[in-house]
């Protein structure tokens, strides 16, 4: 049956609650016209736990799922690195935006960057892959597990208990600039050398399988196919080797003159070593992205990626 939706109605957008998510929700929402914001609240938020003891990003995803599911919400946004590569159960991806800044972003209470940190500073980051590129490119850091939303960490930057206070943060560049708090950052991270989480800067707007065809025309009038091409590459790689956010990986795709390039890395936990891949392909469909993405994750288990870090195709 298809689910019913008057057009011209206002569109009811789910987004979790939390400032970040609704700040991005916000500004994508006016682009999809006269709508309703519905604020739902996930597992996610309200744990502080460790994403990977509580069974990854997805924890994120469920409850704006469910509420999908049951007709509470017409269209949900997620930022797309937190959703599982799985598909689901009657909802369809209809439309990747235009992606933001993909690159993460040094935050120092004293305003340096990553080279001029102190010798043992203690830097904060809930990300294996962050962590590992933290250790590789300086060995002698303090590396502290961290979690919250993006104000509860700049203000683990000035905590007066010097067991939680931290020298440094790195988060997402998007995120600060999406909440009008870019200015907090002390550097932004080259791709090139600081490659970045599968989706990163990108948003994902799911609806129901069963959608009428006006919504399905509302929503996808905001898809940006060549964000959409790249992020399904990247995304690509890592359902190709079946890595959670457990698994310290980084992949980039950018598109120019029809053809795609994309690059993957796999870092060690300890970021002692890492494995990257670059291939290029056609980029006129997702099949085209997802083929490239088989390619490259291919090309990284047979050159040993499996040795690094802990990947599920490798069982």
């Amino acid at each position: 049956m298809t689910a019913l939706f008057k057009p011209g109605a206002p569109m009811r957008v789910g987004t979790r609650a939390s400032a970040l998510a609704v700040a991005q929700t916000s500004a994508i929402a006016v682009q999809l016209g006269t709508h309703e914001l519905v604020t739902i609240t996930s597992e996610g938020d309200r744990s502080s736990a460790p994403l990977a003891s509580m069974g990854g990003a997805g924890v994120f995803v469920s409850a704006l799922r469910d509420a999908l599911r049951a007709g509470e919400v017409d269209v949900i946004v997620h930022s797309f690195k937190d959703l599982p590569t799985g598909p689901a159960d009657g909802i369809v991806l209809a439309a990747v935006p235009l992606r933001a800044d993909a690159r993460d972003a040094l935050a120092t209470r004293d305003g340096v960057t990553l080279a001029k940190l102190a010798r043992g500073a203690r830097v904060g980051t809930g990300s294996p892959r962050r962590r590992a590129q933290l250790l590789a490119a300086r060995p002698d850091l303090e590396v502290v597990g961290i979690r919250g939303n993006v104000d509860t960490r700049l203000g683990r930057l000035y905590d007066a208990d010097d067991d939680r206070r931290v020298d440094g943060l790195v988060l997402a560049a998007a995120g600060l600039q999406r909440l009008g708090r870019l200015g907090d950052a002390s550097e932004l991270l080259d791709l090139a050398r600081w490659p970045t989480a599968p989706a990163q800067g990108a948003l994902a707007l799911e609806i129901r399988a069963d959608a009428a065809p006006s919504l399905v025309e509302r929503v996808g009038a905001v898809d940006h196919a060549p964000t959409h091409r790249a992020a399904t590459a990247e995304r690509g790689v890592l359902a190709r080797l079946e890595a959670g956010c457990s698994a310290p990986i980084a992949a980039h795709a950018t598109l120019a003159h029809g053809v795609l390039t994309l690059t993957a890395t796999v870092f060690a936990p300890d970021g002692q070593s890492e494995l990257t891949i670059a291939e290029t392909g056609a980029a006129d469909s997702d099949r085209a992205a997802l083929e490239l993405a088989d390619l490259v994750a291919l090309a990284l288990l047979e050159r040993g990626a499996a040795a690094l870090a802990p990947l599920g195709s490798a069982r």
